[in-house]
């Protein structure tokens, strides 16, 4: 017989105590924020995109590949040794995902028309796969602005386009397989959340949407305001945040929600001076890239910054030209990141790469920030 042994109190204390801690490291552990990603489209040229900080980077964007027939065709050997470049930097950062973006801004004329038709679909999904496979690349982007609602002056778009956007998302997930990543573009206005995308059905196939939450005053605006804004305003509604809570009302998980930042300023000139240039009629000058800010908007050039706590949005006003400058600097930045981070989003995009600065730019910003999880 065995004879039983008594443990002491204490001990038997001590090790509740030890059990406890090791249970709460364990959930504190399976609690522990997962590392956003970070994407960022490219348009630049190849011969310096290996300046920037690839290593911060979870994707990387080619911009743009385009509709030639109803295949997806890279436009010219440039083109295609710049994606060749890309993938190359994967030796620099193993953990990048490359991937191929379709249309832009004035990039997809024909995507109404080509995607309407299952054989348009199907074409354009083999070819996809070929050009992925041929580049080694890990997947396909969708920018077409917009399904189903006026995007490009001129670019034909019907209330179908909803229901084909779809289909074609579909038929790429089928030719592609489970492996690829596919993401598709969404314009952050009410319009374009409301009325482009069959949610229920898309986000399921998808890896993630790129909110576009920036050019929120628009090109054609004739108000003034932030393009890029975190939050809304009592005389602004859209912003970053009005779209991922748009989404998410419309049933788009949080983790495929990836939110936009802005590696540019908009300028433009108002008719009054007012308000240190905030929503006063307006019209649309230029665009200016981050790593051109110091110069251009300087105290000697007339500038004075300025920063509306509402918003979480810098600007710049010259109240002698009545230019105002809307942007992301490195607290918006700084802010939109921690934003992603709290709402467990699935990252932070930026248009774009080529904008920022090699060094001490806003991709630093937003690795800061998440390195400071």
């Amino acid at each position: 017989m065995y004879k039983k042994t008594l443990i002491p109190p204490a001990v038997l204390l001590r090790i509740t105590v030890i059990i406890l801690l090791s249970i709460l490291s364990i959930q504190l552990k399976a609690q522990k924020t997962v590392k956003p990603n970070v994407i960022a489209y490219y348009s630049g040229h190849n011969s310096v995109i290996d300046s920037f900080p690839i290593e911060k980077l979870s994707h990387l964007i080619y911009s743009f590949g385009h509709l030639k027939g109803d295949s997806l065709n890279i436009k010219s050997a440039k083109d295609s040794a710049l994606i060749t470049k890309m993938v190359e930097l994967k030796k620099r950062n193993p953990d990048l995902k490359v991937m191929i973006a379709l249309g832009g801004w004035s990039g997809c004329a024909p995507c109404s028309e080509v995607f309407s038709r299952a054989d348009g679909r199907k074409t354009f999904a083999k070819t996809t796969k070929e050009i992925l496979d041929f580049f080694h690349a890990d997947g396909i982007d969708l920018d077409w602005e917009y399904p189903a609602v006026v995007g490009y002056p001129g670019h034909r778009y019907t209330l179908d386009d909803k229901h084909n956007f779809t289909l074609l998302v579909k038929e790429l997930r089928q030719k592609l397989g489970k492996k690829a990543e596919i993401s598709f573009a969404a314009g952050g206005t009410k319009n374009c959340i409301d009325s482009c995308f069959e949610w229920d059905k898309v986000m399921p196939l998808v890896n993630r949407v790129n909110l576009m939450s920036y050019d929120l005053v628009s090109g054609y605006a004739v108000k003034s305001g932030h393009h890029s804004p975190l939050y809304s305003t009592s005389e602004q509604d859209l912003s970053g945040d009005y779209g991922v809570k748009a989404l998410i009302k419309l049933g788009v998980p949080a983790q495929k929600i990836a939110l936009g930042a802005a590696f540019y300023a908009r300028i433009f000139e108002n008719s009054t001076d007012a308000n240190q240039g905030l929503y006063q009629p307006t019209k649309f000058l230029s665009g200016v890239s981050f790593k051109n800010f110091k110069q251009q908007f300087s105290t000697e050039n007339g500038y004075s910054y300025y920063w509306d706590d509402t918003a979480k949005a810098p600007y710049y006003y010259n109240p002698q030209k009545k230019y105002l400058a809307t942007f992301d600097d490195p607290k918006s930045i700084s802010l939109k990141t921690r934003y992603v981070i709290d709402q467990k989003l699935n990252g932070i995009m930026f248009w774009e790469l080529t904008d920022d600065a090699y060094t001490d730019g806003l991709l630093d910003v937003i690795d800061k920030t998440i390195k400071g999880i």
